[in-house]
């Protein structure tokens, strides 16, 4: 080789990075220099700032003299008999997914029915987002009772033409808004799949945030379902995880297949510490979360309305938990130029998420009211809506 001869890497000249990957780069960029949002979500802090957080809350949740876990022993076991005691069921199991958690549950309900079909909504996490799991890997069967925007109805249960083992609810279904039934109606969906024999699963990654809308407290609702599936980060803000809860022979089948699942991790007190952090200071701040996020969506369609854009949609109209949409009559590349200039420019970063296309001219975002959310007045949510809507053409 000649002393001028090049290395493939520097014939190779760096390629010019995608508008997407450059809109990626200034969203991260304005959240993080961002004076105000919504919500500080913690999956997008640094590693420094999660580290730093973790260590400064774990002492208050556990002795950190104590031995580290080994295969789910010490502080994962406390977490368990902690979700146990908040959801009033006799066990619970660590899972590092709720993915895994949920297709463990059903498969080990099958078995004790002897039904492998799980009725479900259309919209519900296994059907939409995790690549026919339950049918390729779990050996279940789904069918699925509506696809409206909204939770399967009493009604709907008792006409619905097959039999089948177990009734899955998502609680809340977030593809459709985050949205809940009430109460009544949820116990009168319950008694209907009772009715049909069949079990009832509560898909409650969530569920920590739903005992406003239903004004009854953790115990109770969990009390209607025969498991229940919770996660330690989506309201939580944890690093991961799920557990699952209910009757302790259910639970102890689970954790075999929990085994089998490839679940038994060596070590996880970084995720159970983050996780019990989460029940800590998190699930006691959620109703207000949700009280507030009310506030927000009442003065973010007063904005719409204000600025005279011709069609806005805020669903639902009065939140069911802190968590909503945002619909807007325009291509997903001009809101998030938008959201992303409002941010650069004044430090107010107020759709901070992103904007999915839902047909010609038309976009979703998703709206999280969490800690920082609170500072927000009413006042203060309508002026960022007109400022956003003056950078719209």
């Amino acid at each position: 080789m000649s002393d001028t001869a090049t290395t493939p890497q520097e014939e190779q000249p760096d390629r010019p990075r995608s508008a997407e990957q450059r809109m990626r780069e200034r969203r991260a960029a304005a959240y993080r220099k961002a004076d105000r949002v919504l919500a500080r979500v913690g999956m997008r802090a640094s590693l420094r700032e999660r580290l730093a957080r973790l260590q400064e809350a774990a002492p208050d949740v556990y002795d950190l003299d104590e031995p580290a876990d080994i295969y789910g022993n010490g502080i994962v076991a406390a977490l368990e008999e902690r979700v146990a005691a908040l959801l009033g069921t006799e066990a619970a199991a660590f899972f590092p997914t709720g993915t895994m958690a949920q297709q463990v549950a059903l498969r080990c309900w099958a078995a004790r029915t002897g039904n492998p079909t799980v009725a479900l909504h259309a919209l519900s996490h296994p059907e939409s987002h995790e690549r026919n799991a339950f049918r390729d890997v779990a050996g279940l069967r789904t069918v699925r009772v509506t696809g409206e925007p909204r939770l399967p109805t009493a009604e709907e249960i008792r006409g619905f033409e097959e039999p089948f083992g177990a009734l899955m609810l998502e609680l809340p279904l977030r593809d459709a808004g985050y949205v809940l039934p009430t109460w009544e109606e949820l116990t009168e969906v319950v008694e209907a799949a009772r009715e049909r024999d069949a079990v009832v699963h509560f898909d409650g990654a969530r569920l920590w945030e739903c005992t406003v809308r239903f004004g009854r407290p953790l115990q109770e609702i969990a009390d209607l379902a025969d498991s229940v599936y919770v996660s330690f980060y989506k309201s939580l803000g944890g690093f991961g995880g799920a557990a699952l809860a209910g009757p302790k022979s259910l639970v102890e089948e689970a954790k075999t297949w929990r085994h089998r699942y490839g679940g038994m991790v060596f070590q996880q007190f970084p995720t159970a510490l983050a996780a019990l952090i989460g029940l800590e200071r998190e699930l006691p701040r959620l109703p207000d979360y949700v009280h507030h996020a009310r506030v927000v969506a009442a003065a973010l369609r007063e904005g719409f309305a204000g600025a005279g854009l011709p069609w806005t949609r805020v669903h639902p109209e009065e939140p069911h938990t802190h968590e909503f949409q945002v619909w807007l009559p325009y291509d997903a590349e001009v809101l998030m130029e938008a959201a992303v200039r409002q941010a650069e420019e004044t430090g107010t970063y107020l759709f901070a998420g992103f904007w999915e296309s839902k047909g010609p001219g038309l976009c979703m975002t998703e709206v999280t009211v969490a800690e920082a959310g609170l500072e927000w007045t009413a006042e203060e949510v309508r002026a960022a809506v007109a400022d956003f809507v003056r950078r719209l053409p």
